[in-house]
């Protein structure tokens, strides 16, 4: 099922934290606005980027709620929902339906890491997760931090099992020709592949991609849009080095740096996440202040 509001650009959004460690509200606010100004598509709530596993529930609740009365219905809205334990998954489904019906456009749910199912496994799972699911369902893989890779067929097969609740999947595997073959697989479908890597978007986007789930659009949202949406070489490449240094030391450490150099929040992440090298926080600055 192709959700178009869903098509183009997403960003993963970071969670602000204050000097004392908190959840620093007033940060997020001008975030959200500065997404909504940028002409982002949707936002990605409380996903990796979002440091969502180290929240405590009552922060994770709060953070979403707060989120969702800000931006008020002016742009769509995903949940991250998933985890490595599918019954814990489906509870959670089942515990915020009602919040999700009325709240977001779609839930982007990861594979289970450090499990590393087999194919069968990963149907299994993500086939429960989107009958129990009141909201379509966005799969998610990222095998470098999952251990485990989705495959092309095992996607397809999800999706054909439930045409009318996957919604699309975020290829962050760093394999183009994987998913060059999963775009053409799905092409006379309604399944949207979503690039989740910043570096590879326009060229994604050219082979029929519907879009990209980003972190570097947290600071540069107009930009990103317009590689999206133009599919403008010469930009990504203006950005080449800026996202190989966001990543250099883990996500969401290298977009924070950028932020916090922007003045836009403290740099502050929970562990065991830990701010970036000197080495790679100087490199950043010195892009910031050529304009890039």
């Amino acid at each position: 099922m192709t959700d178009n509001r869903l098509k183009g650009l997403g960003t993963a959004l970071i969670t602000p934290f204050d000097k004392e460690g908190k959840v620093d509200y007033k940060a997020l606010d001008s975030l959200l606005e500065i997404q909504i100004d940028g002409r982002v598509d949707y936002i990605v709530v409380l996903g990796t980027t979002g440091e969502a596993v180290t929240l405590t529930p009552d922060e994770h609740r709060a953070v979403r709620t707060h989120i969702v009365e800000k931006i008020a219905g002016r742009i769509p809205l995903v949940l991250g929902l998933g985890g490595n334990n599918t019954a814990e998954v489906l509870q959670r489904i089942r515990d915020w339906s009602e919040e999700l019906k009325r709240d977001y456009a779609a839930i982007l749910s990861v594979c289970p890491y450090y499990n590393k199912p087999t194919q069968e496994g990963l149907f299994r799972h993500f086939d429960a997760i989107a009958k129990a699911s009141p909201v379509p369902v966005i799969l998610y893989n990222v095998p470098g931090r999952t251990g485990v890779n989705l495959q092309p067929e095992t996607v397809m097969r999800i999706y054909n099992a439930n045409p009318h609740n996957i919604c699309g999947v975020k290829e962050a595997s760093g394999n183009v020709e994987q998913i060059k073959h999963l775009i053409e697989l799905s092409s006379q479908t309604g399944l949207m592949v979503i690039s989740g890597d910043d570096g590879i978007a326009c060229e994604l986007m050219q082979a029929g991609a519907a879009g990209l789930i980003s972190v570097a659009s947290n600071a540069f949202p107009k930009e990103f849009g317009a590689i999206v949406r133009e599919k403008n070489e010469a930009l990504q490449k203006q950005f080449d080095e800026t996202v190989r240094l966001l990543f250099k030391d883990g996500n969401p450490a290298g977009i924070k740096t950028v932020l916090a150099q922007k003045g836009l929040i403290e740099n502050e992440l929970r562990l065991p996440l830990v701010p970036c090298s000197e080495e790679v926080q100087q490199a950043l600055a010195q892009i910031l202040k050529q304009g890039k």
